[in-house]
């Protein structure tokens, strides 16, 4: 089974070319500041997306697993402020991250296992404001509110990972990557069964499938994916404090998942491009003090126009349809 058909592999190599050119067309702010932004936070953004496009799953705690990501670079990092007792390497560290933001992800995953809907929503914010709170009142490990400072991230080929170039095209290759991956995953025989555990558990589970192991997976490849983003992101603000995984933190990563669209893992990266416009140019749109108001009017007028966002409307304008779910088909033909 293909991954993708052949337009949707001309779409990606072309977008992808255009990515790959961007600072040579715009502006370094806008290279950083808009695009560099849009692609680490879209990263976390992406794994809200997977567990809802196909696992069926709204989970908030996407940003906590990304902040548990960050604050394990921050608090071994060799250029943190406060540094730690001990630290390591950043070619040690990342990987170290990831695998912690992994573990992290089955873990919410066990305790949400259970749950659907509301429930699901109340008890992932739960674990999100508690770890926030956690890391807010943590003086020895996460410095408290301040957090720690100065993540400068590893260089790469004698250049500093602040440069603009190797900051941009490490994150731009990062997210391509874990976006084919994810594309990937849901044609594999695990995609395809946590597909049909989204549409139908019960009949999943009469042929023979564990429906509790397949959705713990899946939120471990989705701590996987938001370890990354996390990763990156800490790199990005040189640094990482509670603020900064919060409440408006884990918002702000949901909005841009709905505006995008939760039908696909490109919505991710759209609504987080979307966001990180208006956030920058709030001031001359309307009023920086009222940031809120405007995006949630933008968030507000998205959902009532297009409930499955810009990526829904793009589709509806276009004519572009997916067709029925594959995993659904397999489970009808199984039964």
């Amino acid at each position: 089974m293909p991954m993708l058909s052949r337009l949707q592999w001309a779409i990606s190599l072309a977008v992808l070319a255009l990515l790959l050119a961007l600072p040579f067309l715009l502006p370094s702010f806008w290279t950083g500041n808009i695009m560099g932004r849009a692609i680490v936070y879209g990263i976390v953004a992406m794994s809200l997306t997977f567990l809802a496009s196909y696992g069926g799953f709204i989970s908030l705690a996407q940003t906590m697993i990304a902040g548990i990501a960050g604050y394990t670079v921050a608090v071994l990092a060799p250029t943190a402020i406060p540094l730690g007792n001990h630290w390591l390497p950043y070619w040690a560290l990342i990987p170290l991250a990831v695998a912690a933001a992994t573990f992290a992800g089955a873990v919410v995953g066990l305790i949400a296992v259970r749950t659907r809907e509301i429930y699901l929503l109340m008890i992932t914010l739960a674990l999100a404001v508690g770890f926030s709170l956690f890391a807010q009142s943590n003086i020895d490990w996460f410095n408290g509110y301040e957090g720690i400072r100065n993540i400068l991230g590893p260089d790469i080929f004698g250049y500093p990972f602040r440069n603009l170039y190797v900051f941009y095209y490490s994150s731009l290759l990062v997210a391509t990557a874990l976006y084919f991956l994810v594309l990937y995953v849901v044609k594999t025989p695990f995609g395809l069964v946590l597909q049909g555990i989204r549409d139908n558990p019960r009949r999943v589970s009469a042929i023979g499938f564990n429906v509790g192991v397949h959705r713990v997976a899946s939120f471990a490849l989705a701590g996987f994916i938001a370890g990354w983003g996390g990763v990156l992101i800490t790199f990005y603000n040189i640094g990482i404090t509670p603020g900064s995984i919060g409440i408006w933190a884990t918002v702000n990563v949901l909005v841009m998942a709905v505006i995008g669209g939760l039908g696909h893992p490109i919505g991710a990266f759209i609504g987080a491009l979307v966001y990180t416009l208006f956030d920058t140019f709030a001031a001359t749109i309307y009023d920086r003090d009222r940031f809120n108001t405007l995006i949630g009017l933008v968030f507000l007028v998205i959902v009532l126009v297009s409930p499955d966002g810009l990526l829904g409307l793009f589709r509806r304008l276009t004519g572009w349809r997916t067709g029925r779910s594959v995993a659904t088909e397999t489970m009808e033909e199984k039964t």
